[in-house]
């Protein structure tokens, strides 16, 4: 997760480099639920509105919340399928708040309404996340349901009416990534607080000619508009907060604008940028899905590390006879092709693997997903043939 606002805020206002520390555990994106009411074109968990069998209880989920808080996971973020969903949902956020996690819900919003927004305010997340893409009928395509985009952002402002920290959350794609400024007006004239964009960006690229690819140049003006929109709420005085995921080049590109923009501030955010580190699956995210298995990040839920039902998760994530887990935790990972060979690797720590993984069937080749040129990375220009 690439924070773009804490780097915007360098610009103006500096402050000390320190070492790169990492967290005491991993932040844990827990899938409660697999059901869901939506059937959304890119869900990573395949969800469907039907009950799955062999979903942990509420008491193996209290067990497994012992085991995490006692391992030192600062973060809870409790996702689905659509976490509403489950029957218990209350229960086990309040337990996770009383153990003193960081609590965030992850939600579609279509089933925040007036008749549950009390008890949503009674649990008092830290965070709400509601994930939107697109305005009107281009999030219904998306989402599979007539009408949720207006029952999504009645939720958000149902939320935001309570005083709950509340985010836009978008998964930008071929086709929705020019609903982008429109969903940063939407963000605007809603005050709302936080806004995610999720990359998906599976598609194969050769190393030639990245700047003229097509969605590789969408992905770049996209970025541009994000850093421009964030710097421009600052200077007015509306700070929000803005982050993105999937892409660590994010980082890398960040730097470049930077150059261009405030090339007096270029050593400075290079230097925080280094400090972030980049790429952190299997260092400090992990994912629990619905039936208790361990997994890298929730991108990887083909690769199971263990089960919490068999081993408590503190093992499972110390267990680095798996190598998979072994190489994510190295540092410097061993990363070939153009991410070996970048100049900037110490910022974004190779990207995705799983990405690399899905299209090569090598999970330490080269990110197929890096919309940088080889200019940009410091390797000669690919000559086209």
């Amino acid at each position: 997760m690439f924070r773009l606002s804490q780097f915007i805020h360098e610009i103006d206002s500096p402050s000390p480099v320190g070492p790169r520390r990492d967290p005491p555990g991993p932040v844990v994106v827990w899938n409660l639920i697999r059901r869901c009411n939506l059937g959304c074109k890119h869900c990573y968990s395949a969800s469907s509105d039907k009950a799955f069998k062999g979903e942990l209880s509420t008491e193996q989920v209290f067990d497994v919340m012992d085991d995490l808080r006692d391992f030192g996971v600062p973060v809870l973020i409790l996702s689905g399928g659509e976490p509403l969903l489950h029957p218990d949902i209350f229960t086990i956020s309040r337990r996770a708040k009383e153990k003193g996690f960081y609590v965030a819900l992850s939600s579609n919003g279509t089933l925040v309404t007036k008749d549950n927004i009390r008890d949503i305010a009674a649990i008092d997340y830290n965070y709400v996340g509601i994930s939107i893409d697109g305005i009107g009928g281009t999030n219904d395509a998306f989402r599979g349901m007539e009408g949720a985009y207006d029952a999504a952002l009645n939720g958000i402002r149902l939320c935001r009416d309570e005083g709950i920290k509340v985010g836009l959350r978008f998964t930008m794609t071929q086709g929705n990534a020019a609903e982008l400024p429109r969903m940063l007006d939407v963000m605007d004239a809603e005050g709302i607080d936080k806004f995610y964009l999720s990359h998906l960006n599976y598609a194969g690229r050769g190393n030639a000619n990245r700047e003229e690819d097509a969605f590789f140049r969408t992905t770049r003006d996209a970025m541009t508009l994000l850093f421009d929109h964030a710097l421009e709420a600052q200077r007015a005085g509306r700070p929000k907060e803005f982050v993105t995921g999937n892409n660590d080049a994010d980082g890398v590109f960040l730097l470049q604008w930077v150059r261009r923009r405030f090339p007096e501030h270029e050593a400075h955010i290079r230097a925080k940028l280094e400090q972030w580190g980049g790429n952190a699956t299997g260092i400090n995210v992990a994912n629990i899905d619905n039936l208790g298995n361990v997994h890298p990040d929730t991108m990887w839920s083909h690769h199971t590390l263990g089960n919490v039902k068999k081993r408590p998760f503190s093992e499972i994530w110390e267990d680095l006879s798996d190598p998979i887990l072994a190489g994510l935790k190295k540092r410097p990972r061993v990363v070939g092709g153009r991410c070996g060979r970048c100049a900037h690797f110490a910022i974004c720590n190779g990207n995705t693997r799983v990405r690399a993984e899905r299209l090569s069937g090598d999970m330490w080749a080269e990110d197929p997903g890096c919309y940088l040129t080889d200019e940009e990375i410091g390797l000669p220009e690919t000559v086209s043939a």
